[in-house]
């Protein structure tokens, strides 16, 4: 049979009406739309990132030191390839006014910043003039949110270090500060020849110094970057160019995107499960056209066809409206996004968001409607006019299995291809698959233990008949229990993984961690820093370490960055420290510390779970780069590093004669009763203004809030999953309202009243919302687990509060929906619904 006969049958059916297929339409465009303006806001930010990139850098190219500034050589290198250059240097440090400290990320810089864009100051001003002072004292400016915390008026003073200055102005808006990364303190602009008499920049301090560059039009970036390498060789230098003004807001981006995504394709497997019950539905509501086809000689091959071009027109409907919606809805709330992101984004229509999301609406559409089309073929002429789909096999014919085999490993293979974290997209896709299998057992599992206890001999009224619904032949439980426990397995995950990384920040690490570190500690300071905090009753344990900044800048004589690419420990600089043994705490898991007099060639100790990621052994060499000098080690031992305590823990140790003729300062942490801490502050901070003080929950209050940023967005994600869910339960009540229409008119005519009825309806919908709410939770529960444990290596307890609203919110979402449409049952006459179905 040939094309244009099929197609002639699917254009006539579809001319009647689309009864049954709205819920199957919006199944499919919310899933569609959700993935869509996914990746529109994803494309917009990295439009923005790319067009604006020089002015989030502060140029078009930087070059970072670290510990350092730039030589007479290499800063007339910089000026020979620039038209302009300004260094800045960064660093923390206590802000004081009076008996008031704040921590600040101060920016020092000198008379050409900003070489792009402009600082926004309130009062108005140019910030020559603000930082110029008030001829007494130079100036500086702050982020409202450190005036407010130190009480400061415009006009008022304050300390950084050793050096006072005035405060002329607030800081609104800063052009550089999203590629500035992430700051514990808010921020303070002064001019770095004002710091001369600080005491803040001394040898071994921890500051790093930017030089942003203005390139001549057309300079190859690349060619540039090459060069500067060769000059600084050995220097340790990082290069960023304006290609990627923004690297750690690019990544985030790209991590929660595709976390977002993945959510996205949740509910993309949840409105699938919609679709393949509305396509079974509107298959068995064609029983007698289909039956009447194949009567008059109509192929299984003509038959197939026919239904199969319905359902490709109807998704295609289903996924243009998804587009349009996802692209849509960023486009109208543009205003509202950018707002709210720290970055410029550049809202359009993008191809390739688009492109993507129509590939995963298409594949899903695929997966789902070819099982119940192909099952139509195994359904014998003779048994149409009964039960099409009841009748039907299990499964369908060979190469159709194969097919669907072929479209699922398409669409792993697509949303890994395209997510920036591939593995947990994989792993996710195994999940979903599982939780599916899982689900499809627990409504077989459900049906047959409510057909057994309808059977028993106490069991009588509503409630029997409730459990004969749930264990009988029609549909409607495995729709419900498939897709309500697919969404609420998701959203049980997301809330379970938030919740434990909540109380991991919030709740047990302050049990364990530090009250403050302080750190630029000089070592002639050490002693009496020690004999303050040593001697205060309050504190109840002090550890301090030889501090150094360096860069891991090649592993067995390999760039570092060939070797590990993304790998966070190569990806900056990192604290490095020397000891000559270790200490009671610290537990070496493999080979053996030096000798506590050993002089000879640089040895490493090495943090032995970040090894094994990096894949080294003992014997590996490792270059470190430490004030513009190259230090080669062998890996003679690794060590358990916790890191999750918020205590003293180096990735890297050495043996002091490698370290300690470099100039370098101390870190300390202080573990005291809250009641001490302001006290132990305000003397150290008194005696030692150098000295930088980082409040342990300080740091956990800004990663909280951080984290409920993204826990808000992922919350969303997994709302639209639940969303799709409750429509599909919408459209499996409204499928079986046929059903329940008889089964009411047969209830009445043996004497049951309307309100018996209409607890049974209940009492199905609560039995069904049960089972379904107990099953996603288990399946929430063991993702959140998996997550926890092996991507964000967390504990993990049970979250029983959330555990109860995600089985209470089942049993509610499919009362409301099962209930929505018992009325017209209820309302229905016996004699007519019976008369009918002779």
């Amino acid at each position: 049979m040939s094309l244009p006969l099929p197609l002639r049958f699917a254009f006539r059916e579809l001319r009647g009406s689309l009864r049954g297929f709205y819920i199957f339409l919006a199944c499919l465009a919310l899933g569609v739309a959700a993935i869509a303006a996914v990746g529109t806001v994803r494309s917009a930010i990295d439009q923005g990132i790319a067009s604006e990139g020089a002015a989030l850098l502060g140029g078009d190219a930087e070059i970072e030191l670290t510990y350092r500034s730039a030589s007479a050589d290499e800063l007339a290198w910089m000026e020979s390839v620039s038209e302009a250059l300004s260094a800045i240097v960064d660093f923390r440090s206590m802000a004081v006014a009076g008996e008031e400290r704040g921590l600040t990320q101060v920016k020092a810089v000198d008379s050409a910043y900003p070489l792009v864009g402009a600082v926004q100051l309130s009062p108005s001003m140019p910030l020559e003039v603000a930082l110029a002072g008030n001829g007494s004292l130079p100036g500086g400016i702050m982020a409202p949110a450190l005036v407010d915390r130190l009480g400061l008026q415009v006009g008022d003073n304050f300390l950084l270090g050793d050096q006072e200055f005035v405060l002329m102005a607030e800081l609104v808006r800063e052009p550089d500060d999203a590629g500035a990364g992430f700051g514990l303190g808010p921020r303070t602009i002064v001019r770095t020849q004002d710091l001369a008499a600080s005491g803040l920049l001394t040898p071994g301090s921890i500051y790093e110094t930017d030089y942003r560059l203005l390139l001549p039009e057309g300079t190859d970036l690349d060619a540039t970057r090459e060069m500067a390498e060769d000059t600084f060789s050995g220097a340790g230098i990082r290069w960023r160019d304006s290609r990627d003004g923004a690297p750690g807001v690019s990544r985030f981006v790209d991590r929660l995107s595709s976390f977002l995504v993945i959510v996205g394709l949740s509910g993309l497997a949840v409105g699938g499960v919609g679709v393949s019950a509305a396509v079974r539905a509107y298959l068995a509501g064609k029983t007698g056209v289909i039956a009447t086809l194949r009567t008059l000689g109509a192929s299984r091959r003509t038959i197939f066809l026919t239904y199969f071009l319905q359902i490709a027109i109807l998704s295609a409907v289903g996924i243009t409206l998804g587009l349009i919606l996802g692209a849509g809805l960023p486009l109208l709330l543009a205003p509202l996004i950018a707002e709210s992101l720290p970055i410029p984004a550049v809202f359009s229509i993008y191809w390739l968001p688009l492109i993507e999301a129509a590939l995963y609406g298409t594949l899903a559409a695929l997966l789902f409607t070819l099982w119940p089309l192909a099952r139509t073929e195994e359904v014998r002429p003779a048994t149409l006019f009964r039960d099409a789909m009841a009748s039907a096999k299990l499964l369908p014919r060979l190469p159709y299995v194969i097919a669907a085999a072929l479209l699922l490993a398409t669409l792993v293979g697509a949303a890994v291809a395209f997510s920036a974290a591939a593995a947990l997209t994989l792993w996710t896709a195994v999940g979903i698959a599982g939780a599916l299998f899982v689900l499809a057992l627990a409504a077989a599992g459900t049906r047959k233990l409510a057909r057994g206890a309808s059977h028993r001999r106490r069991q009588t009224g509503p409630l029997r008949w409730a459990l004969a619904a749930v264990g009988g032949p029609q549909q409607e439980t495995g729709a419900v229990i498939l897709s309500l426990g697919l969404g609420l397995s998701v959203l049980a995950a997301v809330g379970q993984i938030d919740g434990n990384l909540r109380n991991a920040i919030s709740r047990d690490l302050p049990d364990v961690a530090p009250s403050y570190f302080f750190v630029d500690i000089q070592p002639d300071q050490l002693d009496g820093f020690m004999e303050r905090v040593t001697n205060d009753p309050a504190v109840s344990r002090v550890d301090t370490a030889p501090m150094l900044r360096g860069v891991i800048t090649q592993i067995n004589g390999i760039p570092a960055r060939e070797v590990a690419p993304d790998h966070w420990v190569v990806r900056g600089d990192r604290g490095i420290t020397y000891a000559a043994k270790p200490d009671s705490r610290t537990t070496v898991t493999q080979g053996s510390f030096w000798p506590e007099d050993y002089t000879g060639d640089p040895q490493i100790s090495f943090a032995a779970e970040e090894a094994e990621e990096l894949g080294l052994s003992l014997g590996d060499t490792l270059t470190v780069n430490v004030l513009g000098r190259d230090i080669a080690g062998t890996i003679t031992s690794f060590r358990d590093v916790d890191f999750s305590t918020a205590g003293i823990g180096f990735v890297l140790t050495m043996n002091p004669a490698a370290l300690s003729g470099a100039p370098h300062t101390h870190i300390a942490t202080v573990y005291a009763t809250q009641e001490a801490e302001g006290a132990i502050l305000r003397d150290v901070s008194t005696a030692y203004p150098n000295v930088t003080a980082i409040g342990v929950r300080d740091a956990i209050n800004r990663v909280a809030e951080v984290m409920s940023g993204i826990a808000a967005a992922t919350s969303y994600g997994a709302g639209m999953t639940l969303l799709t869910g409750f429509l599909v339960l919408i459209g499996a009540s409204a499928a079986g309202e046929r059903g329940r229409t008889y089964e009411a008119a047969i209830l009445k005519t043996i004497g049951a009243t309307r309100g018996q009825i209409l607890n049974s309806f209940a009492l199905r919908a609560m039995l069904m919302g049960a089972a379904a709410g107990v099953v996603g939770l288990i399946a929430g529960i063991a993702a959140g687990w998996s997550v926890s444990h092996f991507v964000m290596e967390t504990d993990f307890s049970v979250i029983w509060s959330s555990a109860v609203i995600i089985i209470a919110g089942g049993i509610g979402a499919n009362l409301i929906a099962g209930l929505a449409f018992a009325w017209r049952p209820l309302a229905a006459r016996p004699a007519g619904v019976l008369r009918a179905r002779d």
